[in-house]
């Protein structure tokens, strides 16, 4: 039980850092009061540049990567028998998304979880997390919202969970269970999107 408190902890702190706050706090604004009022990516890019948003995309992603990672090394060394190292790394990505879309230090409010989702998914299934990343670049490069991209993926990462293990590329249904749930905090973390997309007045990325 102590693996696992200081796994939830650890990686629930990790993923509260709000870079994407801290971004704007070195640009000079509070990025909350601008835009979508969201501390994620998409909105940092739209208002500081692409410097910055690919920045905290990358450092988001970071956290859900490393919270994996490091928790299933943990694991990994300690050896316990009562726990796979496949069920801490979910956990431990739960936790770091939780801590991303609930930071402590911004009032329980922070981003929608994407980034640091497929860091996590990077952490926990590799081959699954390039066909996500496939699936989004497709969807966003046809349609150019990145809400869409990614509620499209998030729905669609099951069922590659789902094939992967018909397949026996991956084994057992911790995983499948896992993208289940991460599709479902996706879609309602992106309500706001969705009633936008369907009132005509969601934001797109123009192509240039």
């Amino acid at each position: 039980m102590l693996t696992l408190a200081v796994v939830g902890i650890g990686s629930y702190l990790l993923g509260s850092i709000p870079f994407g706050y801290l971004a704007g706090k070195i640009a000079g604004i509070d990025i909350r009061k601008v835009g979508s009022g969201n501390i994620g990516a998409t909105n940092v890019v739209r208002a500081l540049g692409k410097r910055y948003g690919y920045t905290v995309f990358a450092l988001d992603f970071l956290k859900g990567f490393g919270a994996v990672t490091i928790s299933m090394s943990l694991v990994t060394d300690t050896r316990p028998e009562w726990v796979s190292a496949e069920i801490i790394g979910i956990f431990a990505a739960v936790a770091s998304v939780i801590g991303h879309s609930f930071p402590l230090w911004l009032k329980f409010r922070g981003g929608k979880g994407v980034a640091t989702s497929v860091g996590a998914l990077f952490g926990l299934v590799p081959l699954a997390a390039v066909i996500a990343v496939i699936i989004w670049i497709s969807i966003f490069w046809f349609t150019r919202y990145v809400s869409v991209a990614s509620v499209v993926t998030a729905i669609a990462l099951p069922f590659v969970i789902l094939l992967m293990t018909r397949v026996n590329e991956i084994r057992g249904n911790a995983l499948f269970y896992f993208s289940l749930g991460m599709a479902a905090v996706v879609i309602w973390r992106h309500h706001s999107n969705i009633s936008r997309l369907m009132h005509g007045s969601e934001p797109r990325f123009t192509r240039k």
